[in-house]
């Protein structure tokens, strides 16, 4: 029986806001201490600036791993969305436009757990929601806010691809291996994750 393709409950319980909620804080400590190292990482980027988006899925991944360990709606933008907010309240050198960042990051995510009505988390939706969180964010950052107004059209193509791919990568995969990791050692006990080690990567079967 497939145990990632059963309806799960759309209801959040308390449980389920108070996990999420402590993935998003810990998500958004880590997003301040990138924001605090990105302008050292940035400068090993200075003969491409475009490629420096290849580490964007540090900013991108509380919304797959909220996603994949919660299982209900709105659990991607809720992480990504409350996570961006924390980084924002400890202090950000972009301001508050990293609220617009997460909220849009969060749903590029979202909308590929809702595609899926809920109910498939293996590895190739968590790649394909990793990888949408990036394409969202890199689409809005280089052609609707127009943040690299310098840049050709070619280095704001190649920024969308990058952020894409490390999307995929640092928020799709990671977070997958991570639910995996966490449901293994039974931390996830109380949630509908508790049986991700189980889960066939590739169509959820239980093995």
């Amino acid at each position: 029986m497939s145990t990632s393709a059963i309806k799960p409950r759309a209801s959040w319980r308390v449980v389920d806001i108070v996990i999420a909620s402590a993935i998003a804080v810990a998500s958004g400590v880590v997003f301040w201490a990138w924001n605090a190292s990105y302008g050292f990482v940035s400068l090993g980027f200075v003969a491409f600036p475009p490629a420096a988006a290849f580490v964007s899925g540090m900013w991108l991944f509380p919304a797959a791993l909220g996603a994949l360990i919660i299982r209900k709606p709105g659990a991607a933008l809720y992480c990504e969305l409350l996570a961006a907010i924390i980084s924002a309240l400890l202090g950000s050198q972009w301001g508050l436009t990293v609220l617009l960042s997460g909220l849009v990051q969060g749903l590029g995510a979202e909308v590929v757990f809702a595609a899926v009505r809920y109910r498939k988390f293996t590895l190739p939706v968590a790649l394909l929601a990793g990888l949408m969180s990036g394409f969202f964010g890199g689409f809005t950052e280089a052609y609707v806010l127009a943040y690299y107004e310098a840049y050709t059209p070619f280095m704001k193509f190649f920024h969308v691809l990058a952020m894409s791919i490390s999307g995929m990568i640092i928020a799709g995969l990671l977070p997958w291996l991570a639910t995996r990791g966490l449901a293994r050692t039974g931390a996830l006990g109380a949630l509908a994750s508790r049986r991700a080690h189980l889960e066939g990567a590739w169509r959820g079967q239980s093995r």
